[in-house]
């Protein structure tokens, strides 16, 4: 069997919860990675917003390195300089006084943040039509998507999805029993929505009227994916919960909530854990890709590259394309996102499609001008073999 492709030994052994792989892939270097076959992609994907200092970046392969020479793994028993050197500058980055709780991943982020809502005595959430917050049961309940959460309800908890971007439906399904609201400041699994002027305004002022929590999923739109360390920085606007994940450790698993002020007090001994939240391996890669987005400017990088990539992206079958930095979504005139996708392959690009007609593109943040060329030179034609195979 080892001698199989191993996409057959993929389908062999490995639970069948993704569909077949597109593609068995070898290595990556940059903004590139190559498959079994030695074939060289563009990856304009980067683990679904994950990469963002590409693949095998010299600072996060030393920062790993260096860290497992030390110490790998000593469980929350303990504490090590790496975690709570993170948390100290995810408060900073963000710009508050608080507390952070490390996990492993965008979903248990979320989980840890909805059980910190529950610490407030209310069970009531609001959350948005549109949104992806993660696939266990806690996040899932959350998650509007019909299709992830119908096989597996009941969910817990009491929860009302009103229209993203919609004041008014907000302000209308907020009470006073009305635990948090839950929003993505840029709704990703949707497509790269950008919600309208003065939304998340809106949303802080309806949560303050109720006294409910604001709570704030950065994990897809976070860490200068949008140009900036968060999506809602520029709204000015102060949230009550943030969580974050994907391209925090840059491909390393982590998973971070920051709680503001006296909300970071509301989980306290043995209403949480984690056995591996916090590590030393992972908190050295995530600090190492701040640094690295620091030191090489990468939210200037991301603003200005995708500022070309949304201009370029235009096209007589593209409806219409959105989003900041390097977070971009487009919706074609056709349901034939799928197949640009799989011309995207058979052209070495690496695509993503999240709906019939939309496809999202979250390159690694060091995604030079010259790539962003070399792939928008190559989209017509993409365009061009995904309408004449629908024809």
């Amino acid at each position: 069997m080892a001698d199989a492709p191993l996409q057959e030994r993929y389908t062999a052994s490995v639970m069948n919860t993704f569909g077949p792989p597109r593609l068995a892939l070898a290595r990556g270097e940059g903004v590139y990675v190559w498959d079994t076959d030695g074939r060289r992609y563009l990856d304009l994907l980067a683990g679904i917003a994950v990469n963002v200092l590409g693949h095998a970046h010299p600072a996060l392969v030393g920062a790993v390195t260096d860290q497992l020479r030390t110490l790998g793994h000593v469980s929350n028993f303990f504490t090590t300089e790496p975690q709570v050197r993170l948390a100290e500058r995810l408060l900073a980055l963000l710009g508050v006084e608080g507390r952070v709780f490390l996990a492993n991943s965008g979903t248990e982020a979320n989980e840890a943040a909805l059980k910190l809502t529950r610490r407030t005595g209310r069970t009531h959430l609001v959350a948005m039509q549109g949104s992806f917050h993660g696939r266990t049961m806690g996040a899932l309940a959350l998650t509007s998507k019909a299709a992830y959460r119908e096989p597996f309800e009941p969910l817990p908890g009491d929860v009302t999805f009103v229209p993203y971007g919609d004041g008014d439906a907000l302000a209308a399904a907020v009470t006073d029993r009305t635990a948090a609201v839950v929003l993505e400041p840029v709704q990703g699994e949707a497509g790269v929505v950008v919600p309208p002027e003065g939304f998340l305004t809106r949303a802080r002022d309806v949560a303050d009227e109720h006294g409910a929590l604001l709570w704030l999923d950065e994990v897809q739109s976070g860490m200068g994916r949008t140009g900036a360390w968060t999506a809602f920085a520029a709204s000015g606007v102060v949230p009550d919960v943030v969580t974050l994940a994907k391209g925090l450790a840059g491909g390393i698993p982590i998973g971070a909530v920051v709680a503001v002020g006296d909300r970071g007090s509301l989980l306290g001994p043995g209403d949480h854990g984690s056995t591996f939240g916090g590590n030393p391996v992972a908190a050295a890669a995530a600090l190492a890709v701040i640094d690295t987005i620091e030191r090489e400017g990468l939210l200037e990088n991301a603003t200005k590259v995708g500022e070309r990539l949304r201009d370029g992206l235009a096209h007589p079958h593209v409806a219409e394309v959105r989003g900041r930095g390097l977070f971009i979504g487009l919706d074609l005139d056709a349901d034939v996102a799928a197949a640009v996708v799989a011309s995207g392959l058979r052209h070495g690009v690496i695509l993503n499609a999240t709906g019939p007609r939309t496809v999202r593109l979250v390159p690694p943040l060091v995604l030079g001008t010259d790539q962003a060329e070399e792939f928008l030179a190559t989209w017509p034609t993409l365009l061009d073999d995904a309408y004449g195979a629908a024809r």
